[in-house]
């Protein structure tokens, strides 16, 4: 099957498009699409025939339709909100759009229509607190997390009960887990076959490892590992974080110290290892993985390129492989796997 890029520039109004090489990771340019009101996060649908773009300038999100042969973008609708979301996730079954708010405190799940584009009234709003960065159902569709990052949050993840046939949140038992430190929980990614999930924190630099309850729907922490190499004493902050479908390998990009940090995964009991860190663009806010976990391409938010890696796949190390120029403050890189 065909694999396209798509990359947002919220400085441009545009998300780029491109068709990547399942060989070798080249990606060929094929085209852009005009996303006025600075397009940032976006999601695809769990059948990969419908892109969201959350236009975080405007407080809306634009619902696309994807051409199955080459990726091409087809508007189908648009929603407004009350402001702009910093994260956007689908539920499982593909019937309810997640938005996380930071500065709107909170949460929200709007239903997704027959066409396929989100629709304009939320099923549900949840208020949290300042700083909410991300928003996920775990793999069984039954629990949300929703992390929020220290020092301008209150540096905890608030655990939901998720309804997946109405879209509604229950607080969970407890309702929040606290970290000891001031690390600020920011995104985090599932182990596709333990019951583990890792958060990479904003404000400490590291990835924590937690205990993921299936039955209770609740995180305990295991471990905590730094994403930078002993001795940095620059700034530095942790974006985004991503795991290889095998769940061998996990990402964190270092915003500062400039470099994606790599771990390695244990086979048996899910815990971290450090891989070293690769260099990166300057400020590596976004990146990704293609559907194969073979490549993995992270963009500057102030180089404004692309850079493209291949990922080694007995130490799980990242050796570059080209750089390619996308335009100003790319904000989300998003691999989707076409029907062909």
């Amino acid at each position: 099957m065909p694999t396209v890029m798509y990359v947002s520039l919220q400085g441009d109004d545009k998300v780029l498009r491109f068709m990547m090489d399942a060989a070798t990771g080249e990606l060929e340019p094929l085209g852009e699409v005009e996303v006025p009101g600075g397009p940032a996060p976006m999601v695809v649908d769990p059948t990969q025939h419908y892109l969201h773009v959350a236009r975080r300038g405007e407080c809306k999100i634009s619902s696309y339709r994807i051409d199955q042969h080459r990726g091409e973008l087809s508007l189908i609708g648009a929603i407004p909100l009350p402001t702009d979301p910093c994260y956007m996730s689908m539920d499982r079954k593909g019937r309810f759009l997640l938005s996380a708010y930071y500065e709107g405190r909170g949460v929200t799940v709007h239903p997704i229509g027959s066409n396929g584009a989100a629709g304009d009234a939320p099923v549900e709003r949840r208020e949290t607190a300042r700083g909410a960065h991300c928003f996920q159902t775990d793999p069984s569709n039954r629990f949300a997390f929703v992390p929020h990052i220290a020092g301008r949050g209150p540096n905890e993840i608030w655990q939901f009960r998720f309804d997946e046939r109405t879209g509604q949140l229950t607080p969970n038992t407890p309702a929040k887990v606290s970290p000891e430190q001031p690390v600020g929980p920011r995104h985090y990614c599932f182990h596709p076959s333990k019951d583990m999930v890792y958060f990479s924190n904003e404000q400490g630099c590291s990835v924590t490892a937690y205990r993921f309850d299936t039955a209770a729907g609740t995180l305990s922490a295991v471990q905590t590992v730094s994403t930078l190499p002993d001795g940095y004493t620059g700034q530095n902050s942790c974006s985004q974080i991503r795991i290889t479908p095998s769940g061998k390998f996990l990402y964190a990009p270092n915003r500062g110290h400039n470099s994606i940090a790599c771990f390695a995964i244990d086979s048996s009991t899910g815990l971290l290892t450090s891989a070293g860190q690769a260099p990166s663009e300057s400020i590596p806010r976004a990146f990704n993985l293609d559907p194969d976990g073979k490549f993995l391409y992270a963009a500057g938010l102030e180089s404004g390129r692309l850079a493209a890696y291949r990922i080694e796949q007995d130490s799980g190390r990242l050796q570059p492989l080209k750089t390619y120029a996308l335009g100003a403050r790319p904000m989300w890189v998003l691999a989707v796997s076409l029907a062909g």
